[in-house]
């Protein structure tokens, strides 16, 4: 593990340059290690980093580090097993206009592309680039090839696509650089749905359950009865929301904020 600053007020934690399964599990558990930490303001977990932006009145880089080295050192590494979502692909034609290309450059038939392709599992590294695009790990080492040397002004929603070792699905329709070998029926981003992105960086199990107001609410917010919800030992876990914000306090019971006018 490599840490550096990479700017007057954020981290950048590395377990390698190599997008393999054990640096994912690094990056997960940093992740889940430093949330809700007062101070930190955002964790961005990447194919084998994180950078992490914090607030320098609680925080400085030094103290910054030796936190990410101390919850390293302690956390538990759990494997938590993400949900499946079966995806459908049209493959080749007018959804996939560049599997002739994969295909030439990997020396395959097309339909050997296409088993190659289908038959494989994939992981949600991260999601970037546009809203909720999905950087998939798992593509066949044979199916690897560069990237347009020109990118399409316009690539449909639901394009199914491969760019270096990367595979990835555009949830709307965008300009990009990826080699375009099918495309999804399927809705990779709802606005309406909950949540709205049909594949996300899993980071643990969902949770639901029902809560009472306590007496103890007042205005600045209220604070809620019910199950305890799992947390570090002796940690505040906040999670911002466009009202205010969430807490679960170290008892397990959540407080919603509400933000003062």
């Amino acid at each position: 593990m490599t840490i550096q600053p990479a700017s007057d007020r954020s981290l950048l934690v590395s377990f390698g340059d190599e997008i393999t399964i054990d640096a994912h599990h690094q990056v997960s558990r940093l992740t889940h290690a430093l949330e809700g930490q007062r101070g930190v303001l955002n964790l961005h977990p990447a194919y084998a980093s994180v950078p992490i932006d914090f607030d320098p009145r609680f925080l400085s880089h030094a103290d910054l580090e030796a936190l990410a080295r101390q919850r390293m050192e302690t956390s538990r590494d759990e494997a938590i097993e993400p949900p499946v979502v079966e995806i459908p692909v049209c493959y080749g034609g007018e959804f996939g206009p560049d599997l002739e290309d994969v295909a030439r450059h990997a020396g395959l038939a097309p339909e050997r592309v296409v088993q190659l392709h289908a038959a494989a599992d994939y992981l949600v590294y991260f999601v970037g680039f546009s809203t909720c695009f999905p950087y998939l790990g798992g593509l066949p080492p044979e199916l690897a090839m560069p990237r347009l040397s020109a990118p399409r002004k316009l690539v449909p929603a639901g394009s199914v696509a491969m760019g270096g070792s990367q595979a990835g699905i555009y949830p709307l329709a965008s300009p990009g650089g990826w080699r375009i070998v099918g495309r999804t029926p399927l809705s990779l981003f709802d606005p309406q749905a909950s949540p709205p992105p049909l594949l996300r960086w899993f980071s643990g199990e969902l949770y639901a359950a029902a809560y009472q107001a306590a007496e103890e609410s007042d205005r600045m917010g209220i604070r809620l009865r019910g199950p305890a919800i799992p947390s570090p030992a002796g940690h505040m876990l906040t999670e911002g929301v466009p009202l205010g914000a969430i807490q679960v306090r170290p008892d397990g019971q959540p407080i919603i904020l509400f933000v003062e006018h």
